[in-house]
This record gives structure tokens, C-alpha cells and sequence, in this order.
């Protein structure tokens, strides 16, 4: 996932655009204390019109590590649906609502119309660490819901009868009723990305959604639609950190493409993005190499080892192709399509992200400078140093806040306060050639004695490692 909300947005529903911001919930400090464990609890006969409509609940997993509120941008719960009418092959999307447990929400939601024989899929993303599926009834088993595996769940993320839906999706496509959009060409000259390039993926790809809500002064949440928005004037927004998210709203953008968008069942009239079509998508027309769900990923760890079982329940989830075994989803090999092919292409890039809003100005100042500090973290978190026995070829610059202002990649270093020139590399000064400074590492500086991807202290942090946590393969 990619880390943080996005703080403002303009939101643009009917004949007019809103600006809308997220809640604060307090000081940073009381939402690094709120409890990161919440159990979802799933309502009667999910896939049904009247369950998509009928709110999920949210509460604490323990009630002893202290409440849960959907409110809350660091326990936020979210939920999406696509649906597929096998007899057209169209698709729709649906976000199904998450409240408090004991309270309303702020406007009622749309009960969707499903078209007849419709196949309901549905993907959830969370702001927090763990999110637990609890049923209502067997509610759990009628929506043919995967937490996880037995003992273990993903983490933030958790599906419902995806298998189904996407064999019917690719069934559609096979048989000529869905027309998936090609991707187009970026402004770099190459595909438009998806959630499966190398330049895109993190350490746990492939995760939560790019569902919206809107929260009044109350913390009681409504649909994000055109009709809530007018109802709701004074509402803030409530949003995902997900990879899908991140794409769809902040690199497509800079780079010149569009994401794949079908109508909104809640908001007739409006198309809306959505994880399924992504994947779908990516699935198509992504070129060689496709990143795809390694076993080194968190959220497909059991007890810090490795599991194919679980490997290949969260890749089932999001349409990827089973592994036959741990070496076919060998994290060290995709450590190096990141350095081979991520890093690289997150250079060639910068004359067009350095110009595009950050999805978190907490992290970065501008989108290639988030992009460079997710890296160096996945990096880390993916254990990729001591898998390839090399440090990261991406170093994030950051100044006192902990804010990346800049990054050194592959060498070549570009900082808010560095011109850049067509290609985007640094086009220096007299205390350096533009690769690198007295401080930081690259292809030369006025001492002329540092070349490697290390900062001063030799290793991207502070503390002189990246060893990350034991959990590569071979």
C-alpha cells in the first residue's frame, strides 16, 4: 500500500465540484495510538442488492486496545463491489458503506440495481494493520468471503467471491462481451503503467481500494455520490492508502493516461475506478516482466516464513496466476525487476511527476519524490539487500520533518530546489555536478570520492543497514 490520505481533493460529482478534505481526528500522536486492529462485521447475504446497500460495521477486534471508528483516517475500513451481467458482459461498481457499530450513517445508501444473474465481487482495503471479516450469520460462507488462510490473514486487505467474479470477467472477454481499454501511451513514450509494473509496486502490491466516503461533524459516514455531497456541504472525505488508489489518481494523471472507470451503481450517471478493473486490466496488457505477488510480500507471511498456501490465496484474489511453488514467486527475483526496471523507469519520469501533487505531503513533497521514498521502504520492508547484496538504488533526500524533498536514483540526484533538464537530471552547480552533493551520495561532488547508492552513513538510513526482517527467499 502506499502510506497516507490524500489530504485534499476536488471531487467533481453532477454539475459541480467540491472541495473536500479529510477529518482531522486529532493530534498526530492520538492516531499513532489508536488501536490498529478492527473487526468488519459482514451483513446478511452480502452479494444481494440488500446486503451491498446494508452498512458493514466496524469495532474493535480487542475491545481492550481501545475503540474503533470508522472516522478515524488511521482505523478507516472500506469497501468495494464490481458487478458483471454475464449475459452483456458489462460491469458496474458499488462501494457498500462502513459505519461504527451502534451508529447511523449520515445519509441512507443506494440500494443498487443488479442486473439478473449479476456476479458480485467484493474487495476491502483498511488504514490500519488488521482487519477481521466477522459474519453475520453465515454470512461469511453466502458471500464465499477469504480473510486469509486458517490461523493467518492478509492483514489489511480481504475478498469475496472474486474467484467467481473474474471468471466470469475472463470468460466475457474471451467470448468477445467485455472490451478491456487498451492502456495508451504514456508521456514518457512508454505503455501506460498498471498495478503490475515495477515502477508502480511496493512490498505488498495489489492492495486495498480506491473507495471514498464522505464524514460529517459527527464522524457518521455516507456514500461518495453527487446527491450526498449537495446534501452534505461541511463533509470531509475519507480515503484508502492503496496502490490502486495511487495509480488511478496520481500517476495516470502525470503521466498522460486514464484509468478504467464503469458506472457507479450508487451514483447513477458517474463512472467510477475501481481495484477489479485495474487488475483486469493489468492482466491483459501489462508487458514483460508482470510483477506479481511475491512470497516475501507482509501480507502473505505465516508467522514471518514464507507460505505458498497463503501466497496464492491472496493472489486468487486480485486474478493473479497461482505459483506453482515458492521459487515461481521468488521475492529476490522481484527485488531485482525493481532495481532493473522500477527504479528506472521512476527516473525517466521525473520531468512529469516532480510537477504532480504528493498523495501525502506528511511523506513528500511532490509525487516523485513519494514514489522514491515508498521505494527505498519496500525496499527495505522486502528485504532486498540482503537477498541481491545490494543496497537500494534509490535513496529518498529528506529534510528535518522527515518530508523526502528529493532522491538519488540510480546516481543521479533531483531535488525540490534543483532544476532539472529534459531528462531529468540534475543539472548541478558549482559546488557539484548535479549527480550528488557534499552530503549525499552519486556520480561525483567537489570531493570527487562517492559513487555508490549510499548516503554518509553507507546504507540509506540512519542507523547504517537495510537488513530488513528475515523474511526473503532465496
Amino acid at each position: 500500500m502506499f502510506v497516507g490520505m490524500i489530504v485534499t481533493a476536488i471531487i467533481v460529482l453532477g454539475a459541480g465540484a467540491f472541495l473536500i478534505t479529510r477529518p482531522q481526528t486529532g493530534s498526530h500522536a492520538a492516531q499513532d495510538a489508536a488501536n490498529p486492529n478492527c473487526t468488519l462485521i459482514v451483513p446478511p447475504d452480502p452479494l444481494s442488492a440488500q446486503g451491498l446497500a446494508t452498512p458493514y460495521r466496524l469495532v474493535a477486534t480487542n475491545p481492550q486496545d481501545g475503540p474503533c471508528h470508522e472516522a478515524n483516517v488511521a482505523q478507516s475500513a472500506f469497501v468495494q463491489a464490481a458487478v458483471i451481467d454475464p449475459a452483456t458482459g458489462k460491469i458496474s461498481v458499488y462501494s457498500p458503506l462502513v459505519i461504527d457499530k451502534g451508529r447511523q450513517p449520515a445519509q441512507p445508501p443506494v440500494v443498487p440495481q443488479l442486473p439478473q444473474g449479476g456476479i458480485v465481487g467484493i474487495w476491502f482495503g483498511y488504514n490500519g494493520d488488521n482487519l477481521t471479516l466477522r459474519g453475520t450469520g453465515n454470512s461469511l460462507q453466502a458471500g464465499n468471503c477469504v480473510n486469509g488462510i486458517r490461523g493467518s490473514i492478509f492483514g489489511q486487505v480481504s475478498y469475496c467471491n472474486a474467484i467467481a467474479f473474474f471468471q466470469a470477467a475472463n470468460q466475457a472477454i474471451q467470448s468477445g462481451k467485455l472490451t478491456v481499454p487498451q492502456l495508451g501511451t504514456a508521456r514518457d513514450g512508454k505503455p501506460c503503467p498498471t498495478v503490475r509494473d515495477f515502477s508502480v509496486v511496493d512490498q505488498d502490491q495489489s492492495d486495498n481500494v480506491t473507495t471514498a466516503y464522505l464524514v460529517d461533524r459527527q464522524g457518521r459516514t455516507a456514500q461518495l455520490t453527487a446527491a450526498n455531497a449537495n446534501a452534505m456541504p461541511q463533509a470531509q472525505i475519507l480515503t484508502n492508502g492503496s496502490d490502486n488508489g495511487l495509480i488511478d489518481n496520481f500517476i495516470d494523471p502525470a503521466l498522460g493516461c486514464q484509468p478504467w472507470m464503469a458506472p457507479d451503481l450508487a451514483d447513477p450517471g458517474h463512472m467510477a475506478s475501481a481495484q477489479a478493473l485495474d487488475e483486469l486490466q493489468a492482466s491483459m496488457f501489462q508487458p514483460d516482466p508482470v510483477a506479481l505477488v511475491p512470497a516475501g510480500d507482509p501480507m502473505v507471511l505465516v508467522n514471518n516464513h514464507l507460505s505458498l498456501a497463503k501466497t496464492n490465496a491472496y493472489r486468487a484474489g486480485v486474478d493473479q496466476p497461482a505459483a506453482p511453488d515458492l521459487a515461481a514467486a521468488s521475492t529476490a527475483q522481484y527485488c531485482a525487476n525493481m532495481r532493473d526496471i522500477g527504479a528506472a523507469r521512476i527516473l525517466m519520469d521525473a520531468p512529469f511527476t516532480r510537477n504532480a501533487p504528493t498523495p501525502d505531503a506528511a511523506a513528500a513533497t511532490n509525487l516523485f519524490n513519494f514514489l522514491a521514498q515508498r521505494f527505498q521502504a519496500s525496499w527495505m520492508e522486502l528485504n532486498c539487500q540482503k537477498l541481491l547484496g545490494q543496497r537500494s538504488p534509490v535513496r529518498a533526500i529528506t529534510n528535518g520533518d522527515g518530508v523526502a524533498v528529493g532522491a538519488v536514483i540510480n546516481g543521479v540526484r533531483i531535488a525540490d530546489n534543483m532544476p532539472t533538464d529534459q531528462n531529468g537530471n540534475g543539472k548541478g552547480n558549482k559546488h557539484d555536478n548535479g549527480n550528488g552533493n557534499q552530503h549525499d551520495n552519486g556520480n561525483g561532488n567537489k570531493h570527487g570520492s562517492s559513487n555508490g547508492n549510499a548516503d554518509k552513513h553507507g546504507s540509506g538510513n540512519k542507523h547504517g543497514n537495510s537488513n530488513g526482517n528475515g523474511n526473503g527467499d532465496k
